[in-house]
C-alpha cells in the first residue's frame, strides 16, 4: 500500500550533501590504496631491468673508475676507498626485524657503515633511521620505492629522490648527497640506461655509489662464499665497497657473513667505516630545512595511515567473508532442519489443530491501487478456506477510484470502508477495528492469494503460543532482469531467512503482503503503530517482545507485484530500510531483555543489514584495486568463489520453494548493479536517520500485473484453478481437512 503526502504536511528535506562526503571518502580511500601500492612498489617499476651494456667513452670512464662517481661535470669523476678501509653498505632498509640486529652487530665490532635506504621504509620506521644516524652511520638515498631509475622518466627519478629526502628530513633532520641506483652493482656493469640515471643524479648534486663486491646476499648464498668474495677484494690491502642488504627477506646469512667478515678484517688491520670517510670526503649529511621536515612529516603520516588503513581493510574483508560464508552455511542448515520439521509436523497427529475452522477477517489497506485491487479481492474471495471469511477493504483516501472499483465488484463478504488519507498504519488500525473476527489476515492491495493461502496461514495459529504467521511472498512479475533479481532475492534472502528465523525464534518481519495475526497478540503489542515506515517490522518485533511466537508457513503463498525499474526499486527499498532502522532503534531495549529475541534479531539486523552493507563499497574498491593494481587472479578467484557459494545456496532455496533453478543465471550480473543499489540504499537511509530527517512515504507505480488483462502468475498460480462457489463470503466447508 502507498501513502499520499498531505498538502499541508511539511517535512524536513531528505539529505543530499552526504553523497559529497561519500565521494570524498571514496577518493580518500582510493588515495590511501594508491599511496600504499606506490610505497610498496606494487605500481610502477617492480622488475629488474634488462641488460643494456653498450659502449661509449663516458661508459668506459665509469667502468674503469672507482665505485663513487660524480657526474655533475662535463665528464664523470670517480673515487676509491683508501687502503685498508672497507665501506660496508646495506641496501633496501630500514627493516624492523633485521636493521636493529645489524646495528647491534656493528656496535659490537666498533664498525661504521652506510645504509642506502628506501624512502617508503624510512616513512614507516623513522625511529630506525634516527638510530642509524645517532650511532654514527651514514645514510644514502636508494629511491623511495626501489624503482629502476634507468627505465623511468626523468620526472619519476626526481620524485623518487625528492620524496626520500623529505622522509629523511622528517625522521632525522638531514639530507644526503649519496645515492645508489636500484639494481646496480659494480661500475663495470653500468649500461646505457643507468648512465642516463647517473647523469641526472649528478645534475641533482648526488654522488652515485656502486660497489666493488656484490655479495648477492638476496639470493642467500653460503656464508663462506660471501666472506671469501669480500676478502678476495682486500687481499692486497686495497680498500673496498661491499654491498649487503638489511631488508627484503631472511637476512640470517647476511648477519653471519658480516660478523665473520668484520672479525677477519679486524685481524688484518682493516677499519670498517662510512663511505665518505673511506674515500676521504666530508660527511654526506646536510641539515634539512624546516619546510622539508614538515613536508616529510606529512608524507610519513600519510603513508603510515595508508598502511594501517589497508591492513585494517584486509582484516575487515577477511572477517566479512568469513561471516558471510558462516551465515550462508548456518541458514542453509537451519532451512534444511525447518523443512524436515515442517514435513514431520504435517504428518504428526500430535500437532495442535483447530476443532473447526475459525472465522477469519482479511484486511486490505489500499491507497491508489486501482491497477490491482480487483485481482487482489477476487483472489481472496476465491479461497478454499472452509471457515467464514470476511474481507475488509480500507480505502485510505485514494484518488484513482480504488474504493469504487472494490465496491463495484459486488462480491459477497466484501466490505469497503473509506477514510481520509492517513497512512497505512491507520488504515490497518481502521480495518482491525471494523473486523468481526479474532483471526486477522493482512494483505497489501497489490498482492494476490492462492486458494489455499488463507487455510495454510491460519493453521499454525491453532497453537495458542503462536501470535503471528508469516507467509511466503513470491514475485509475480519476474520476466525482466530486475524482476528476476528480486525473485532470487525474495526466495533466497527473504524466505530462506524466515525458515531460519522461525527455528531461532527471532522473526523480524511478518511482511505486509501476507501475514496472519491473533487479535490478542496485536492488542498486546499496542496495535499497529505509526511510529515507523516499516509498520510490519515494528508490529512483528512488538509481538515477539510480548512473548508470542512468530512462525513461517512456506505453503501460504502470496504473489506480489515488484518494482519494474531501478528508480521504483530504490524508492521501495529506501522506505523499507529506513523503516527497519526506525524499528531497530524503537525496540533497542529488547537487547537487555531476558528473551533471546532482541539479541538475536537486533544483533543480526544491525550486523548484516546495516554495518556490512555500509562497508560494502570497500569490497568493490578493493576488488578494483586488486584488478588494476595488483594480481587480478586472486580477486577473480574470490569473486567466483562467493558467486558459487551464493549459487549453491540459491539452488537449495529455490528447490525448497519448488522454483526453477535456471533463474540463477542472473546471479553473477546481480553483483554489478543490484548489490550496489542495495548498499547505496543503506547509506542513504542511515544518513537520513542520523541527520534526523523524516522520510516521506515513497510511492511505487503499479503496473497491474495481476489484472484480468495483465500477465499470468507464474506457477504455482491462480491460473487454471477451478473457481469455487462463494456463498455469503464463505467457501463450502471441507470436513476432511484437520483443523
Amino acid at each position: 500500500m502507498r501513502r499520499r503526502r498531505r498538502p499541508a504536511e511539511r517535512r524536513p528535506a531528505e539529505p543530499r550533501g552526504h553523497w559529497f562526503l561519500v565521494a570524498i571518502a571514496a577518493l580518500l580511500m582510493a588515495g590511501a590504496l594508491l599511496l600504499n601500492a606506490y610505497a610498496h612498489n606494487v605500481i610502477g617499476e617492480t622488475e629488474a631491468p634488462p641488460a643494456d651494456y653498450g659502449d661509449s667513452a663516458e661508459l668506459e670512464q665509469i667502468r674503469s673508475g672507482g665505485p663513487l662517481v660524480n657526474a655533475s661535470g662535463s665528464r664523470p669523476l670517480s673515487a676509491r676507498p683508501k687502503p685498508r678501509r672497507v665501506a660496508l653498505t646495506f641496501d633496501d632498509g630500514p627493516d624492523p626485524r633485521w636493521t636493529p640486529k645489524l646495528l647491534d652487530l656493528l656496535r659490537e665490532h666498533h664498525a661504521k657503515a652506510t645504509f642506502f635506504v628506501l624512502g617508503a621504509h624510512v616513512a614507516e620506521h623513522p625511529e630506525l633511521t634516527r638510530r642509524v644516524v645517532a650511532e654514527g652511520h651514514e645514510i644514502g638515498n636508494h629511491t623511495y620505492t626501489h624503482a629502476d631509475l634507468g627505465a623511468v622518466p626523468a620526472w619519476r627519478v626526481r620524485v623518487e629522490m625528492s620524496l626520500t629526502q623529505k622522509t629523511l628530513a622528517a625522521a632525522a633532520g638531514i639530507h644526503t648527497r649519496l645515492a645508489r641506483i636500484p639494481y646496480s652493482s659494480a661500475p663495470g656493469a653500468v649500461g646505457y640506461g643507468q648512465l642516463s640515471a647517473v647523469r641526472l643524479l649528478g645534475d641533482e648534486g648526488y654522488l652515485v655509489t656502486f660497489t666493488d663486491v656484490d655479495t648477492q646476499d638476496w639470493s642467500r648464498p653460503p656464508v663462506d662464499e660471501m666472506v671469501l668474495a669480500s676478502l678476495a677484494r682486500t687481499a692486497d690491502g686495497e680498500g673496498a665497497v661491499i654491498m649487503f642488504h638489511d631488508s627484503g627477506g631472511d637476512r640470517t646469512r647476511t648477519l653471519a657473513a658480516v660478523d665473520r667478515l668484520l672479525t677477519r678484517l679486524e685481524r688484518k688491520g682493516y677499519s670498517a667505516t662510512t663511505l665518505t670517510e673511506a674515500v676521504g670526503l666530508p660527511t654526506a649529511h646536510t641539515a634539512a630545512s624546516p619546510d622539508e621536515r614538515v613536508l616529510g612529516t606529512v608524507l610519513g603520516f600519510a603513508q603510515r595511515a595508508s598502511f594501517a588503513f589497508v591492513e585494517a581493510l584486509g582484516w575487515f574483508l577477511a572477517a566479512a567473508g568469513v561471516l558471510t560464508v558462516l551465515r550462508l552455511t548456518l541458514f542453509v542448515a537451519l532451512a534444511w532442519a525447518h523443512a524436515r520439521r515442517t514435513r514431520g509436523r504435517s504428518a504428526s497427529t500430535g500437532t495442535p489443530h483447530w476443532a473447526a475452522p475459525p472465522p477469519v477477517s482479511v484486511i486490505v489497506p489500499a491507497y491508489n491501487e486501482a491497477a490491482g485491487i480487483e485481482a487482489t479481492v477476487r483472489s481472496l474471495v476465491r479461497t478454499d478456506y472452509a471457515g467464514p471469511v470476511e474481507i475488509v477493504v480500507v480505502d485510505d483516501g485514494s484518488t484513482d477510484g480504488t474504493g469504487r472499483i472494490a465496491a463495484s465488484l459486488g462480491l459477497p463478504g466484501v466490505r469497503v470502508i473509506r477514510q481520509p488519507n492517513a497512512g497505512k498504519p491507520v488504515a490497518l488500525a481502521t480495518g482491525i477495528a471494523h473486523a468481526a473476527h479474532d483471526i486477522l489476515v493482512m494483505v497489501d492491495g497489490d498482492t494476490v492469494f492462492e486458494p489455499s493461502t488463507i487455510r495454510h496461514l491460519v493453521r499454525p495459529l491453532a497453537d495458542r503460543t503462536v501470535g503471528a504467521v508469516s507467509g511466503n511472498t513470491k514475485v509475480g512479475n519476474r520476466r525482466g532482469l530486475i524482476g528476476r533479481w528480486q525473485h532470487v532475492e525474495y526466495v533466497v534472502g527473504f524466505n530462506l531467512d524466515r525458515r531460519a528465523f522461525d527455528l531461532l525464534g527471532c522473526m523480524a518481519t511478518v511482511p505486509g503482503a501476507i501475514g496472519a495475526f491473533r487479535r490478542e497478540a496485536v492488542a498486546s503489542a499496542g496495535g499497529v503503530s505509526a511510529d515507523t515506515l516499516a509498520e510490519d517490522t515494528d508490529l512483528t518485533m512488538a509481538i515477539n517482545r510480548r512473548g508470542w511466537r512468530v512462525v513461517y508457513e512456506e505453503r501460504a503463498r502470496a504473489w506480489t507485484e515488484a518494482p519494474t525499474s531501478l528508480g521504483q526499486l530504490w524508492r521501495q527499498r529506501y522506505r523499507w530500510c529506513y523503516g527497519t532502522l526506525q524499528a531497530i532503534w524503537k525496540h533497542r531495549g529488547a537487547i537487555v531483555e531476558r528473551r533471546p529475541f532482541g539479541r538475536r534479531c537486533l544483533g543480526y539486523l544491525t550486523l548484516f543489514q546495516v554495518i556490512l552493507p555500509l562497508l560494502a563499497p570497500v569490497v568493490d574498491v578493493m576488488a578494483l584495486y586488486g584488478l588494476f593494481v595488483g594480481d587480478p587472479l586472486p580477486v577473480v578467484a574470490v569473486w567466483a568463489g562467493f558467486v558459487a557459494v551464493q549459487a549453491l545456496t540459491g539452488w537449495y532455496a529455490l528447490r525448497l520453494d519448488g522454483e526453477r533453478a535456471s533463474v540463477l543465471w542472473v546471479l553473477p550480473l546481480q553483483q554489478f548493479v543490484y548489490r550496489q543499489l542495495m548498499y547505496l540504499v543503506v547509506i542513504q537511509s542511515v544518513a537520513t536517520a542520523v541527520l534526523g530527517a523524516r522520510l516521506r512515504w515513497h510511492t511505487v507505480r503499479r503496473e497491474g500485473t495481476f489484472s484480468l488483462a495483465g500477465p499470468s502468475v507464474p506457477k504455482p498460480s491462480l491460473a487454471g484453478r477451478r473457481r469455487r462457489p462463494v456463498r455469503g463470503g464463505t467457501a463450502p466447508r471441507r470436513r476432511s481437512r484437520p483443523w
